[in-house]
C-alpha cells in the first residue's frame, strides 16, 4: 500500500511510515520512563543532526532539475504564506490580549 503526498514528494511506503511512528512512540516511552534520571545534554548532537538533514535536503533540491525550475513559483508561495502567517498571528495575539485584558 502506498500514499501519494504530492508533486514534491515521492511515494511513501506504508512500512516506512509505520517505522517512523514506532520510533516516535519508542522515544516517547523511553523519555517517560527515564524522566526522573539525570538528563543528558544532547543539544550539540541534535544541532549536528539538523545541519546534516538541511545539507541533504539542499543536495536533493540542487540535484533535481524539475524542482529547481519551479523554485521561483514555490518561493513566491512560501513568502506569501510567511507574511500572512505572521500578520494573522499578530492580529490574533492582539485580539486575545484585549479579550483577556492583558493590555
Amino acid at each position: 500500500m502506498f500514499i501519494r503526498l504530492g508533486w514534491y514528494c515521492e511515494v511513501l511506503n506504508i512500512v516506512d511510515l509505520v517505522g517512523l511512528v514506532v520510533a516516535l512512540i519508542a522515544g516517547l516511552l523511553l523519555g517517560f520512563l527515564l524522566r526522573n534520571r539525570k538528563r543528558l545534554n544532547l543539544g550539540k548532537v541534535t544541532f549536528g543532526i539538523i545541519i546534516a538533514l538541511i545539507f541533504s535536503l539542499g543536495f536533493s533540491i540542487g540535484s533535481n532539475n524539475e524542482l529547481l525550475n519551479s523554485l521561483p513559483r514555490v518561493g513566491v508561495n512560501a513568502v506569501l504564506i510567511l507574511v500572512l502567517s505572521v500578520f494573522f498571528s499578530v492580529v490574533f495575539v492582539k485580539a486575545v490580549r484585549k479579550l483577556v485584558k492583558m493590555e
